[in-house]
């Protein structure tokens, strides 16, 4: 975390969230899930030289905590959260940028509180029911979960980015996943595969909502995506939605990989 970050909590119905605020000006929101604000934070203190940058780990992830764990961190309750947050930073309507799950967070965001957001960017949203193979894709899924569930997280691992038709040699994989890891990471990796990962890829976006909705939606895909689960997903949103997606630079991570020249293309889509 940078020195110039100010951190605090926000109660919300059934968690505690929290949050991070840099800088001063347009408020702008960066939103992922699984992943926390941490794989936000080169990008936010790029964007803190002139916007109000809001960050956060979403429900049930490291520092957000969830008074049940044992409900489903839905699209639906991740969007409610950042409502909740926007309008306790007083400071909108927003722009907000959100990736994979967090992408899926934001256009629920739209469909429920478009006027909270002038702007609505999903970055590779895994909207697995958008697509024609979509009925293996949630066989698979399911298959995946019950791997992890069954004690074989390694092997999960190896679903996942087969699922995601992301190639990574297996001592990658098992470098980035089966080594020794924070009881922090290995609480955060079960709660993404027991309540988080299905209610997102099984999630359907209401197209004419988000088409009469007052949020300006941008579909992006990372220029390094090519052939991923996530830019099949992303191309069919644009497609249901009428418009092109914008490229960024990077692959699924983008701003986390290259924030510098991630930074200098959300700019640009801003203005």
């Amino acid at each position: 975390m940078t020195k110039t970050a100010i951190t605090d909590t926000l109660r919300v119905p059934d968690a505690l969230l929290h949050y991070e605020v840099r800088g001063r000006g347009p408020l702008v929101v960066l939103a992922a899930a699984p992943m926390d604000a941490r794989s936000f934070e080169p990008l936010a203190d790029l964007l803190a030289a002139d916007h109000t940058v809001l960050t956060t780990d979403p429900r049930g992830i490291n520092r957000s905590k969830v008074d049940d764990p044992d409900r489903d961190a839905t699209p639906e309750l991740r969007a409610d959260d950042l409502a909740r947050l926007i309008r306790h930073l007083d400071v909108g309507p927003a722009a907000v940028l959100g990736s994979s799950g967090g992408a899926v967070s934001v256009l629920a965001l739209a469909q429920a509180h478009p006027e909270l957001a002038h702007t609505v960017i999903a970055h590779e949203p895994p909207l697995d029911q958008l697509v024609e193979d979509r009925e293996d894709l949630l066989r698979r899924t399911d298959e995946m979960i019950a791997t992890y569930l069954a004690g074989d997280s390694l092997g999960a691992w190896r679903q996942f980015m087969a699922i995601a038709n992301i190639h990574l040699p297996d001592e990658v994989i098992e470098h980035m996943f089966g080594g020794e890891r924070s009881p922090q990471d290995l609480a955060d990796e079960r709660f993404q595969y027991e309540h988080m990962l299905r209610p997102t890829v099984r999630w359907v976006p209401d197209l004419n909502a988000l088409r009469a909705a007052s949020s300006r939606i941008v579909v992006g895909i990372g220029e390094d995506s090519g052939g991923e689960l996530c830019e099949r997903t992303s191309e069919a949103l644009a497609e249901g939605l009428g418009i092109e997606p914008t490229r960024f630079p990077g692959g699924h991570i983008g701003f986390a990989d290259d924030p510098d020249r991630f930074a200098v293309r959300l700019r640009e889509v801003l203005g």
